[in-house]
C-alpha cells in the first residue's frame, strides 16, 4: 500500500486512487478522523471535537490514543501540513 502512495505523483492521483480503493463512507472516515487530529493537535476539547465533527468520544479517544502513542505518522503527517499551510501564508 506505501509502496502505491509513493509512486503517485501528486494530490489528485492520490485523490483518485484512494476514490478507487475506498468506499464513499471510508473516504469520509479518513477525512474526519483527520480533522479530529488536526483538533485534537490544537488542544481543543472533546466536546468541541464532537459538536464540530460528528465524531463519537470513543473514535476521539481512539485517534487521541493513535497520536499520542502510535508509530508518530499522524504526527508527521500533520506537522507537515501545518509546515506547508505556514509557507503558503508567506
Amino acid at each position: 500500500m506505501a509502496n502505491a502512495l509513493l509512486n503517485l505523483r501528486n494530490q489528485d492521483e492520490v485523490t483518485a486512487f484512494l476514490s478507487d480503493l475506498l468506499t464513499k463512507s471510508e473516504q469520509l472516515t479518513l477525512k474526519m478522523r483527520m480533522q479530529v487530529a488536526k483538533m485534537l493537535r490544537k488542544g481543543l476539547p472533546y466536546t468541541q471535537i464532537v459538536r464540530e465533527t460528528g465524531a463519537s468520544s470513543a473514535t476521539i479517544a481512539k485517534v487521541s490514543e493513535n497520536y499520542k502513542y502510535g508509530n508518530d505518522g499522524l504526527k508527521l503527517a500533520l506537522e507537515r501540513l501545518d509546515k506547508k499551510d505556514n509557507n503558503k501564508n508567506h
